[in-house]
């Protein structure tokens, strides 16, 4: 056997330094999506070169190998091509049929050998009237599988988990749901307001994505920030049927991926760390794991899908690109032209096309490799009340219970089911109380034994529903104002003159329309009461009606 034998050379890469090994895996996580592009620009190409610290030229070089070799991570190894001089020189179709008899007959239970499984593939190739290859070439394609892989089709998931976790790696995940990573990133694109169509700035998505299958569980696209509610958001989008958000948007598309997660995987953001997150995960058995500290590659799932999601929006009027330089002289506030709903909508049959498309490291598409889970593992059943699972995600405020009920931040909530709780209260007891940042109109208390929660609505039920966002523009300019003493009656007559010059503004500032679209995006969604609607549709139900109202009469979010 020569030096550049096939067989010296494959098992020569799989052995090299814990250095190199880990320089290939980062390359392959920022080369792979570019590779899977029909055409690489090179704003694209330099922005990989920026990243791995090479020359756009060598970014190309790193395309084309991955393009011509197996899916395999070696495939960018120096001195890996596909077709020279101790590189491989199967036809496409050969490999083909050698993976396709890989994943059917050997990675199953049954564990046959690696005679039986090359004789499968010489009877194959000899129907396709192919070349068949040789028993020691399907031997190397075998040894490159991952073991985990491998272990968990051939043996089982039990035997499979002494694997995980192995050598400081980034723990396995052998099944779906086993583990979903969550993230936010500020979406490279300029979207409108509904009403002038006018630039209101760039929205923030929030997305799950599912370890096992690479599914994209949950997403959701907001004006706000990333925080505490958007992760409860995206967990409530993540457990809960789909087809009614869909058929909402007016998409007809496939999203059946769904389920309460056996654990979620975050960075060490301090909207991951809340006590709100904390407190709703222990409550439905979900564990919370974390990045460790300058490990950013952990994360690297779902940042890719990240990645690859903003690369397709590049692709639509109003974006911002990924920097500068990319975007030249394109003037992304005059091409803006989408919506926030329609940008949703967008998202939407972006994921459904998502998944249907092959995956470059599962060599199947994600809809097929949940489908497999979920008849190996069995499905998870989804959340039937969507609002009640989402009010345990929610910020968590502590108020002592006074005998007109609850005071939090000037305005008083109240609801005939705290009276026996105000004749024998305690002084001392404080109360756990969450609260929608998106319509603070009611707050949920938990009641003293901490078996369920019950809604509590304003006091005063004639004040409309606002934002928490509102609230604090009004107490701000209360105390601008020189109010040192701010009262319940002042904040909401605040609240209706904002309002009003907002609605009746004849030239409106970028900042006013973003923040009129924040509230007609709530209040599309459920969250918020109409504010414009007349007087008798604002109210909200009376202290009776809304005493201990079981949730699945509680409308959704």
């Amino acid at each position: 056997m020569t030096s550049n034998d096939p067989q010296i050379l494959e098992r020569g890469l799989l052995g090299m330094s814990d250095e190199a090994w880990e320089r290939l895996r980062q390359q392959d996580e920022v080369i792979a999506p570019l590779a899977a592009m029909a055409t690489v620009t090179h704003g694209a190409a330099d922005s990989a070169a920026e990243e791995l610290g090479l020359s756009r030229r060598q970014v190309y070089t790193l395309i084309g190998r991955r393009r011509k070799g197996a899916g395999l991570l070696t495939d960018l190894a120096p001195g890996r091509s596909a077709g020279g001089r101790g590189g491989r020189r199967l036809p496409e179709p050969v490999e083909a049929v050698i993976r396709e008899v890989i994943r059917k007959a050997y990675l199953t239970k049954q564990k046959p050998s690696l005679a039986v499984v090359h004789r499968q593939i010489v009877r194959e190739c000899k129907t396709q009237g192919l070349t068949a290859p040789a028993r020691n070439t399907v031997a190397l394609r075998i040894e490159a599988l991952h073991p985990v892989e491998v272990r968990r089709r051939r043996e089982g998931s039990d035997a499979a988990r002494s694997l995980q976790s192995a050598g400081g790696k980034v723990p396995e995940t052998v099944a779906p749901l086993d583990q979903v990573q969550i993230d936010h990133t500020v979406i490279d694109l300029i979207v409108v307001d509904d009403r002038d169509r006018q630039p209101i700035g760039r929205p923030y998505l929030t997305v799950a994505i599912d370890n096992y299958s690479r599914c994209i569980l949950g997403m959701v696209v907001t004006l706000e920030a990333p925080s505490a509610v958007s992760v409860g958001l995206c967990i409530a989008h993540m457990t809960c049927d789909k087809r009614p958000w869909l058929e909402c948007l007016g998409v007809d598309a496939a999203w059946p991926m769904s389920g309460k997660p056996k654990a979620l995987f975050l960075d060490n953001a301090s909207e991951f760390k809340s006590e709100a997150l904390r407190r709703g995960c222990e409550q439905h058995g979900i564990k919370l794991s974390y990045r460790p500290l300058g490990r950013p590659h952990y994360g690297g799932i779902v940042e890719r899908i990240i990645g690859t999601v903003m690369q397709r929006v590049h692709e639509l009027p109003g974006t911002t690109f990924s920097n500068p330089g990319q975007r030249g002289g394109y003037d992304a506030d005059k091409r803006s032209a989408l919506t926030l709903t329609e940008l949703e909508r967008w998202l939407a049959l972006a994921v459904a096309g998502y998944h249907g498309s092959i995956h470059g490291s599962l060599n199947q598409t994600p809809a097929g490799r949940w489908d497999e889970g979920v008849r190996e593992f069995g499905a998870q059943p989804v959340v039937a009340h969507p609002a009640a699972f989402l009010v345990d995600f929610l910020p968590v405020i502590r108020r002592r219970i006074t005998r007109t009920g609850f005071v939090i931040d000037h305005v008083h909530y109240f609801a005939n089911v705290l009276k026996p709780w105000i004749a024998r209260r305690d002084r001392e007891e404080k109360f756990i109380i969450r609260r929608d940042p998106r319509d603070i109109s009611r707050v949920w208390v938990l009641e003293p034994e901490g078996t369920a929660y019950v809604e509590v609505p304003y006091r005063t039920v004639s004040h409309p529903a606002v934002t928490l966002w509102e609230h604090r523009q009004a107490l701000a300019r209360l105390r601008q104002q020189g109010h040192d003493q701010v009262n319940e009656e002042a904040l909401f007559r605040m609240i209706d003159q904002m309002r009003e010059i907002t609605a009746t503004a004849q030239r409106t500032t970028r900042r006013t329309r973003r923040d009129l679209q924040r509230r007609r995006h709530l209040q599309a969604s459920g969250a918020v009461k109409n504010p414009t609607a007349p007087p008798d549709e604002m109210l909200p139900p009376t202290n009776d009606e809304a005493a201990a109202r079981p949730f699945d009469e509680v409308e959704q979010w």
